[in-house]
């Protein structure tokens, strides 16, 4: 079984850009931290569409063991705690079986 995490947030206005680069620095250094991690791809919204939000995430693992491992990783939690809450004014996510 693969389990897909998909996440969607919705930056606050005052958002800065250099605090959407340390989003994409701290998620680009997580795969290196958590081997639990299989595929992690993430990113910008192009604008096509107004009402989309303004970034996404998608991560793969192999098991819902290696998922749970990820969630609750320190080095994900301090992430989170020091970029993802003081950007994000809305956030949603979902994990599926694939």
């Amino acid at each position: 079984m693969t389990v897909r995490h998909i996440v969607l947030f919705r930056f606050r206005d005052e958002v800065t850009p250099e605090q959407v680069e340390a989003i994409e620095d701290g998620l680009a250094a997580l795969p290196g931290l958590i081997p639990e991690i299989r595929s992690y791809r993430y990113g910008r919204d192009l604008g096509l569409n107004p009402a989309n939000p303004g970034f996404g995430l998608v991560a793969e693992f192999d098991t819902t063991g290696d998922f749970a491992t990820y969630r609750d990783h320190p080095d994900h939690r301090a992430f989170i705690a020091r970029c993802i809450e003081p950007a994000v004014a809305e956030r949603v996510s979902m994990q599926m079986e694939v």
